[in-house]
This record gives structure tokens, C-alpha cells and sequence, in this order.
């Protein structure tokens, strides 16, 4: 077998991976649009169960809950769609400007920008000939060198364009089946105690995973998501019993 020292260089120099852990392929797309959908429905449920809650002990007719209920939910989620959207959307117009900036800065003041790509990687134990060599490496070719100012000095990645579209589909979506999962079993006649079930359950299963998404504790994540509920809910209904 030969030696792992005396292995062949592939693409400009660079020696094949060395043996470690396994590499894994992730598709991050796939998973940041499952998390957008529970983040989504656990926003979802609070509002709505809140608002049927306090209708139904105030005696609101059932029929004018259920639509007051649905068309908060449905208001909820474009409002989550629209923020996603927008949010994307500055963030590109943000990253687009100081692109502009730092291109403009390389032209006007190419020996100050050469100073800043060596004072980052001076930081980073890089001293003599190699600092130098180095810096030259990457000022040789200007986008190259406009992308490590952005990445290094500004710690700015270019947004993806698709994921604020992601974001406001898997999100939207999420906020809206949360938001009706407490009209459902209204809808089907059921009383408001099986209303409030479901959206408790609907908390505790959106906590819960959410927490595992992100790694962190399973269960202090559900019920923190379930005590949100339950506070929006508890000040509803004392108003509207106050109010009655």
C-alpha cells in the first residue's frame, strides 16, 4: 500500500482528503425548510387558540369563531411569508452594496486593501515571506480577492437567492397548519377543551422537535413552547372575561 505522504496532488497542488470521519453529504436546503415549517407552526398555533378561546367563554356565536380563527390564521401566515421574503431581500440588496464598496476600495486603494487582507491573516499566524506570498496570492485576482474581504473583514456570505422563497413557503405553510389546528376540532363540533388539547399537543410536538433540530434538550424545548401557549391563552381568556 503506499504511503499517505506520497499520494499524487490533484487540482492546483491540492493533496487528496486525508482519512478521518466519515465526510457526510447534507442537503441543508431540504433540512432549513423542515425547520422553517415546525419553527412555523409552533408560531402558528399561540394567536389563533388564544382568540377561539377567548370568543367561545365571551359566547360568540361558534360559526363567526371558526372564521374569526381562520382568518387570523391565513393573516398570520402571509405576514410570515411577506417578513421572510423581505428579510431576503435586504439582505441581498446589504450584501450587494458592500460587494460594490470593497470592489471599488480594491481599485482606489489597492496597497490599504493589501494591508487588510494581511493584517486578517497575520491574526491567524501567518508572519514573512508566506504572509507575503499569500497576500499576493489573493490580490492576483480580484473577485477572489473582493470574496475574502467580504467572507474575512465583513464576515458576509452572498445570500442564497432561493432561500428566502424557501423560507417563506416552508414557513408560511407551517404558521398556517398551526394556526388551524385549533379551528379543526371546533369545526367538527367537538367542545373547547379538545381545542385546547390539540393546540397543547401541537406545542409540545413543535417544541420538541425543534429542540432536536437545533440539538438542543428535548424537553425543557417543548415546554418552553407549550408555557408561550399557555400564557397567550391565559391572558386572552381573563380578558375576555373581564371584558364580558
Amino acid at each position: 500500500m503506499p504511503d499517505a505522504s506520497h499520494r499524487e496532488p490533484t487540482r492546483d497542488g491540492l493533496p487528496p482528503m486525508p482519512p478521518g470521519p466519515p465526510h457526510e453529504e447534507r442537503h441543508p436546503a431540504a433540512m432549513s425548510g423542515v425547520s422553517e415549517a415546525i419553527s412555523g407552526f409552533a408560531t402558528g398555533i399561540p394567536v389563533p387558540l388564544a382568540l377561539v378561546a377567548a370568543l367561545m367563554l365571551a359566547g360568540v356565536a361558534p360559526g363567526l369563531v371558526l372564521l374569526a380563527g381562520a382568518v387570523v390564521a391565513v393573516a398570520l401566515a402571509l405576514r410570515e411569508a411577506v417578513a421572510n421574503l423581505a428579510e431576503g431581500s435586504a439582505a441581498a440588496a446589504h450584501h450587494a452594496a458592500e460587494r460594490a464598496r470593497e470592489e471599488e476600495e480594491s481599485q482606489l486603494y489597492p496597497e490599504r486593501e493589501r494591508w487588510e487582507v494581511a493584517a486578517i491573516l497575520h491574526r491567524y499566524g501567518v508572519r514573512g515571506a508566506v504572509l507575503h506570498d499569500a497576500v499576493e496570492a489573493i490580490a492576483a485576482d480580484r473577485r477572489r480577492w473582493v470574496d475574502f474581504m467580504m467572507r474575512f473583514e465583513l464576515d458576509l456570505m452572498e445570500p442564497d437567492p432561493s432561500a428566502a422563497r424557501r423560507r417563506a413557503g416552508f414557513g408560511g405553510a407551517g404558521v398556517l397548519a398551526g394556526g388551524l389546528l385549533p379551528i379543526l376540532p371546533l369545526a367538527a363540533g367537538l367542545p373547547l377543551s379538545a381545542a385546547l388539547a390539540a393546540g397543547a399537543g401541537g406545542l409540545l410536538a413543535a417544541g420538541w422537535l425543534s429542540a432536536a433540530a437545533a440539538g438542543h434538550a428535548r424537553v425543557p424545548g417543548a415546554m418552553m413552547a407549550l408555557g408561550g401557549g399557555v400564557l397567550a391563552t391565559a391572558g386572552a381568556v381573563l380578558a375576555a372575561l373581564l371584558l364580558r
